[in-house]
């Protein structure tokens, strides 16, 4: 029996779930698909407002993710100081910052030729 594949956009809807569940803020997608010699397809980037709301954002994605489609990040980084925690899903990369560190770093400026799309919160 050969395990269902699972599509991209269905990962990064449920991603977008468990960032909204806890209340992520200003989330964005990149679409990197047209840029040569990139490391995945997508970034989904977000950030909370402290280091509780960070590690909370990242637990909702993994446990969306896990419930949903049974998979889980091929890693996870930054979990230590939680200031930015980045969880690589292959094809999708998801950045959970802190605000003050998303702002420092600015992944939007530095991947400029990639398409944005700004992600609005449907969970108020």
């Amino acid at each position: 029996m050969q395990k269902k594949q699972t599509s991209v956009d269905e990962l990064i809807s449920f991603i977008l779930e468990g960032i909204e569940e806890v209340k992520g803020n200003n989330i964005s997608l990149l679409d990197l698909r047209e840029i040569e010699n990139t490391v995945c397809d997508y970034f989904i980037i977000c950030n909370g407002t402290s280091n509780t709301h960070v590690n909370a954002i990242v637990g909702s994605i993994q446990k969306t993710v896990s419930k949903k489609l049974k998979d889980k990040p091929w890693h996870v980084e930054g979990s230590d100081n939680s200031e930015w925690i980045l969880m690589d899903y292959v094809n999708v990369v998801v950045h959970v910052f802190q605000k003050q560190v998303r702002e420092y770093y600015d992944i939007e400026g530095l991947w400029g030729d990639a398409k944005v799309t700004v992600i609005e919160n449907s969970i108020k």
